[in-house]
C-alpha cells in the first residue's frame, strides 16, 4: 500500500468516524490536496461539495459526479467504473463499517451513462441509506 493511499484511507476514516472531531493538520492538508486536485481536474463547485456536508442532497451536476469519481479512484474505492464496496469498507473504522457495510452492499454499483455518472449515482444510493452521516472529501 502506498504512503498517498495510507494517509487518504485514513483521512476517509477520519472524516467518516465523526465529521464534528477535528482532524489534525496533516489530515486537512491531505484532505485540501485531494479536494483541489479533483476540483481542478474537474472544474467541479467546491461549494457544491460544501453544501452537500452540510446536508444538502446531492445534486445532478455533471462536473460535481466527475469530482465525486476522481476522489473515489484517488482513494481506490472505484475502478473502471466498478465500486469496490469491500475497499470502501476498509477505509472505515471496523464499528462504522459493521453499521454501514448492509447498506453500502445493497447499494453496489450503481450504474451510469459513464464513469462519472456511476460515481454520482452510488454515492446517491449511499447519501439516502445514511444522510446523517452522508460526507464528501
Amino acid at each position: 500500500m502506498t504512503m498517498w493511499f495510507r494517509a487518504l484511507a485514513m483521512l476517509v476514516a477520519g472524516l467518516a468516524a465523526a465529521q464534528a472531531i477535528e482532524m489534525d493538520e496533516d489530515m486537512a492538508e491531505l484532505a485540501r490536496m485531494v479536494r483541489e486536485s479533483c476540483a481542478a481536474e474537474t472544474g467541479a463547485d467546491v461549494a457544491l461539495v460544501e453544501q452537500v456536508n452540510a446536508g444538502a442532497d446531492l445534486m445532478p451536476d455533471a462536473k460535481l459526479a466527475c469530482y465525486m469519481k476522481c476522489t473515489m479512484e484517488t482513494a481506490g474505492m472505484m475502478s473502471d467504473g466498478e465500486v469496490d464496496i469491500e475497499a470502501v469498507l476498509a477505509l472505515l473504522p471496523p464499528e462504522l463499517a459493521a453499521h454501514k457495510a448492509p447498506s453500502l452492499r445493497a447499494c453496489g454499483t450503481v450504474h451510469g451513462a459513464d464513469h462519472c455518472d456511476t460515481a454520482w449515482k452510488t454515492q446517491k444510493c449511499w447519501q439516502a441509506a445514511n444522510k446523517a452521516d452522508y460526507f464528501l472529501i
